[in-house]
């Protein structure tokens, strides 16, 4: 295998064979995120692809069960070309069980119902998705590139066709000026496609960002790790499901996991016993750990 960069994926991902399908992001522009701003987006070949797998399937043998194709936003790529690699992965490694690739809806609703279900025949099990927030100020603000409605158009397509959702909502990237709105509105784009799974992150400042500066500068005030649980309650307490509630990163001041809604009230009671915890116990995250 051949990677370029920094290779990201999420942490549900760690056991998959990584097959970089795509170099970098289309989008890039998100003021918070790192991970690809030094990297000029292009899409690698599919014989390039094709190659890399064949590599993998000689070191790795024929049994890996799962494949993640980086880098972001895979999902642009044409479906055509992503289902012949689709396709292609499963001769290779004729046990697998689950395919993924990186999706954001800006890229989401460049295809229609009917190139997702190709792509679910093919072998697409699931998408990754960052939607940070559900509040479109919020999302104007970090310039996703798409605003709540387009968000719930393109995960109910998604959804529509099959293939698992993975969603991601950042903890605190409203500020402590929309904390409420960013946990309210978010809880109400969640409910309104209901993911298969819901996983949370907690917005942690990354340098060379433009985010970072607007922190730096005192423009941007980051939630205290009582704010950041009191944000999180807010947006379990609303949240109806079904899905999975997920806590599986470093970044986080609560390791809550659950099933919404069988399991909200166990979560909610965590979150206030957390709270009970002074403040000065909770450990603060250093980005580099991101």
């Amino acid at each position: 295998m051949r990677y370029e960069g920094t290779v990201y994926r999420p942490p549900s991902e760690a056991e998959s064979l990584l097959i970089q399908a795509t170099i970098g992001c289309p989008h890039n522009k998100c003021t918070f995120c790192g991970m690809y701003r030094e990297t000029k987006f292009r899409i690698r070949s599919v014989s390039d692809i094709k190659e890399d797998l064949r590599t993998a399937r000689k070191y790795h043998g024929e049994k890996v069960q799962s494949i993640f194709f980086p880098d972001g936003n895979t999902i642009l790529m044409k479906t055509d070309q992503l289902t012949e690699i689709l396709y292609y992965a499963q001769e290779m490694f004729p046990f697998l069980k689950r395919m993924t690739v990186y999706g954001s809806a800006k890229y989401l609703k460049l295809k229609k119902l009917k190139d997702f279900r190709r792509l679910k025949e093919s072998g697409l099990t699931r998408i990754h998705s960052g939607m940070e927030s559900g509040d479109d100020e919020v999302l104007r603000r970090i310039e996703k590139g798409f605003t709540s409605s387009e968000m719930i158009e393109e995960g109910l397509k998604v959804r529509g066709a099959g293939i698992e959702l993975s969603e991601y909502i950042l903890i605190g990237i409203g500020g402590r000026e929309r904390t409420y709105e960013h946990a309210i509105e978010s809880a109400r784009v969640l409910n309104a496609f209901t993911p298969d799974f819901v996983r949370l992150r907690t917005y942690v400042p990354w340098k060379g960002t433009p985010l970072y500066e607007d922190y730096q500068q005192g423009h941007f005030h980051l939630l205290s790790p009582h704010e950041a649980l009191e944000e999180t309650y807010l947006l379990v307490a609303n949240l109806k499901g079904p899905f999975d509630l997920l806590s599986d990163h470093v970044s986080n001041f609560a390791w809550v996991n659950g099933k919404i809604p069988k399991q909200k009230q166990e979560i909610l009671e965590i979150l206030e016993k957390l709270l009970s915890v002074p403040e000065d116990r909770f450990r603060q995250v250093d980005s580099r750990l991101l």
